[in-house]
């Protein structure tokens, strides 16, 4: 899920760099890449801001696996996905799809975030149903769209102070919250936090209406122990979902079914998430340097 960017290295590191690239933003990526950061124009973000820190950061990996699984603690939220995204028949589009929303958001011109914001809403407004407990949801809807916000801000932002490379102070942090708002308003979300303290508290006045239904204990198996990846992809990928599962509350792993293990995920899963989130960061390389005049 992370907004990465082409890796620019050579020989073993820029082999490692291209397939996970190619990966994560699919065929189409160089050319996005290219579109994005070589468009000149108005950003909605400024080169120095905390988003873009955040969002270019290997810990994107850790923070969207921890946002997956938070998400579909809401049974509309997670009905509107079973039901609509193809995260069974498709998750690698669905990543792609989603690196590239964010990427075009957090470094793209203003034109071109504010499509890619539109496109979404158009979908948003399709995705209707019920839920198997009767029910009726909308992708569209303002509640709905505010928590599907709240569970990845506060999961990126804390797989970046916890795995990232330089993790924010605290003045970063509410400046990264307060980021996210500005796409948050365009994508429909009411009053976004605009700091760690209105995150938290908009988390906990969820808190009510989430639990773990049959459909988000089925995704959270999907995702945990049957992606769609070769053998040798298998074990980075374990380090990074075991340290997403670490990452979340007691009450949200009991609601998926997951164990805790303190002592063993202080022990021996966070050194590993630091370690392949490192390894990460290595093939991928430095982001380029930003375009445009950010304002």
């Amino acid at each position: 899920m992370a907004a990465v960017s082409a890796p620019r290295p050579s020989g073993l590191r820029e082999q490692a760099g291209r397939r996970l690239f190619t990966l994560v933003a699919g065929p189409a990526g160089a050319a996005n890449r290219a579109r994005i950061h070589g468009t000149p124009g108005p950003r909605w973000f400024a080169a120095d801001r905390p988003v873009r820190t955040v969002h270019g950061d290997a810990s994107m990996f850790i923070g969207g696996l921890r946002a997956l699984l938070l998400q579909s603690l809401h049974p509309r939220a997670m009905a509107a996905v079973a039901a609509h995204s193809g995260y069974r028949g498709d998750p690698w589009g669905r990543l792609q799809r989603t690196s590239t929303f964010l990427a075009v958001t957090t470094y793209g011109t203003a034109e071109h975030a504010q499509e890619a914001v539109d496109r979404v809403r158009a979908v948003h407004d399709r995705v209707r149903g019920t839920t198997a407990a009767g029910e009726e949801y909308h992708a569209g809807d303002p509640h709905l769209l505010a928590w599907v916000h709240i569970a990845e801000v506060d999961s990126f932002l804390r797989a970046h102070q916890r795995y990232g490379a330089h993790p924010l102070d605290a003045a970063g942090c509410d400046a990264y919250v307060a980021d996210t708002a500005r796409i948050a308003e365009a994508l429909g979300v009411p009053d976004p936090p605009r700091d760690r303290a209105a995150l938290a508290e908009r988390l906990a006045a969820y808190r009510p209406e989430l639990h773990g239904t049959p459909q988000a204990r089925e995704a959270a198996r999907f995702i945990l122990f049957h992606p769609p990846l070769p053998l040798a992809a298998r074990a980075p990928y374990a380090l990074l979902t075991a340290n997403a599962v670490s990452m979340l509350p007691r009450w949200a792993r009991e609601g998926l079914g997951l164990p805790s293990l303190p002592v063993l995920e202080k022990v021996c899963v966070r050194p590993a998430g630091l370690a392949v989130t490192g390894a990460i960061r290595w093939a991928m390389g430095a982001p380029p340097p930003p375009t445009g005049d950010g304002s």
